[in-house]
């Protein structure tokens, strides 16, 4: 019997991509040549420390919660920290999951 490693969906902008269960979002997304950033964010960022804010998404599905960097950094200017966006980089993928990126250079315009 072998060990299979168990994979989930993550949607992102009409594509779909199978990932190790667990995974960092931010990460998988880079992998297969998807930003999770907006424009010039895609060059300036944290590269995954959860500083900038820059990776924020909307997230339907499930996934761990958020950690105390992320709950630090989206209590801030441009976001708020019940708009219910996630930072990619500190999320782990804990099921299939739809993600959806905001316009803004953070992503932050969730209600536009």
């Amino acid at each position: 019997m072998g060990n299979k490693e168990k994979t989930v969906r993550v949607s992102y902008s009409g594509k779909n991509i199978d990932v190790a269960l667990g995974s960092n979002l931010r990460d998988v997304l880079l992998e297969h040549n998807i930003h999770p950033h907006n424009d010039k964010a895609t060059f300036l960022n944290c590269r995954g420390l959860g500083s900038c804010g820059t990776c924020a998404v909307e997230i339907n599905g499930k996934v761990h919660a958020k950690t105390k960097m992320e709950k630090w950094r989206l209590d801030f200017a441009p976001h708020k920290g019940t708009d219910g966006l996630r930072l990619a980089c500190q999320v782990k993928v804990k099921s299939n999951i739809k993600v959806v990126k905001h316009e803004g250079f953070w992503g932050q315009l969730k209600f536009t």
